[in-house]
């Protein structure tokens, strides 16, 4: 089993503390995990994202480049992600900023208003 899972939104929505969360998760879980941040240069409101692996064997490269989910909480990075993701891989998308419907019909998708939870 492994997951390869992206995170992104602007600075501020909580996106590192996102991944952060799931690799203490799976730390827990005794699996093997890597967690990679990426950020803009701006304090707030800049671009922020980062990657997480979960893994029950070693990671050999913590990059993730066809994640198999991605959590999407602007239209920004929905608009970056959403082609990366494996075919058959879970979309989640932060439908209290995104409008938009995902492209996709490959892939699972759930809608969620995380600013109104």
């Amino acid at each position: 089993m492994i997951h390869e899972i992206v995170m992104a939104g602007f600075g501020g929505q909580g996106v590192m503390l996102i991944g952060q969360l799931m690799t203490y998760g799976g730390m827990l879980a005794n699996k093997q995990v890597s967690w990679i941040p990426s950020y803009g240069p701006e304090m707030r409101g800049g671009t922020a994202n980062c990657s997480v692996i979960v893994s029950d064997e070693p990671i050999g490269a913590p990059i993730v480049s066809e994640p198999t989910a991605v959590i999407a909480m602007n239209l920004p990075s929905l608009d970056k992600f959403e082609p990366l993701l494996v075919p058959g891989g879970v979309l989640i998308i932060n439908s209290s900023l995104i409008e938009r419907k995902a492209k996709r019909d490959d892939i699972h998708v759930y809608y969620v208003a995380a600013n109104e939870i």
